[in-house]
């Protein structure tokens, strides 16, 4: 029997009629080892024929055939693609927005924010990859105009932040907290003592929550699941990176209109 995929939902999200979403979990794959379960990533050192089961199973859930994920090549940038059609070649970007039933667009991560999006009434939807530094460059805003010049209203768009690294797990240097102070003193109010004077945590779905009411969407909601701390259901590059690995699974967020 095929393990059952067991994704994760926003309640913000779940009552939109039209839309289907997903943050999936590492359950429920094919991949072994320090990849065990749904591991999405390309990108990784994974068997590619394991990777390509992955997402066929994400499809599958989905209730589409294959070749329908809209998966960038993503660059830790604030550039968002629209699209009508499966890609040949993967978009360097960090971000999809679709009008297209069937399309899924998809955002990889391993700590890092996923953002899903939509406007039901524009039949609008997107996912958005937002690491430190696409967030800190906009790449929130960025999801949010692309689906504007799709029709959507940021007014009536909700969006949802998927599992990530969580605000009493990400603990990073004063020169990080000098990157965001630079751009906006008030940044600061997402940083709270570190273990030691020479560090502080940094509160990454808060960060990206604000940076989403800026842009004008008034629902928004981060699900609340921390990637470092859930080995059991999440992939974490810091988590990788504290044991000495030298590679992750990602984890895949996805929303699709039908």
């Amino acid at each position: 029997m095929t393990p059952r995929l067991t994704p994760l939902a926003s309640p913000l999200l779940s009552d939109l009629p039209g839309v289907r979403h997903a943050f999936f979990t590492r359950q429920g794959g094919v991949s072994e080892g320090l990849y065990e379960g749904l591991n999405l990533g390309q990108g990784s050192n994974d068997a590619p024929d394991k990777v390509d089961e992955n997402r066929r199973r994400a499809e599958v859930w989905f209730g589409e055939t294959p070749s329908r994920l809209l998966v960038c090549h993503q660059i830790h940038s604030p550039i968002v693609v629209c699209t009508t059609e499966p890609f040949e070649t993967r978009p360097k970007a960090d971000g999809v927005a679709t009008t297209q039933s069937g399309l899924i667009c998809v955002a990889l991560h391993a700590d890092c924010a996923p953002i899903l999006l939509a406007d039901p009434q524009a039949r609008v939807v997107a996912a958005v990859h937002a690491g430190w530094r696409g967030a800190l460059s906009g790449v929130a805003e960025a999801g949010v105009a692309a689906m504007v010049s799709l029709g959507a209203s940021p007014y009536r768009l909700r969006a949802a932040v998927g599992p990530c690294i969580g605000p009493a797990s990400y603990e990073v240097g004063l020169d990080f907290l000098d990157a965001f102070l630079r751009q906006d003193p008030e940044c600061e109010a997402y940083f709270q003592p570190g273990a030691s004077p020479q560090k502080r945590y940094f509160n990454l779905p808060a960060y990206v929550l604000e940076r989403l009411r800026r842009a004008g969407v008034a629902q928004a909601e981060w699900i609340g699941a921390d990637t470092l701390s859930d080995e059991t259901r999440f992939y974490s590059n810091r988590r990788s990176v504290l044991r000495g690995k030298t590679d992750y699974g990602r984890l895949g967020s996805a929303i699709a209109l039908f």
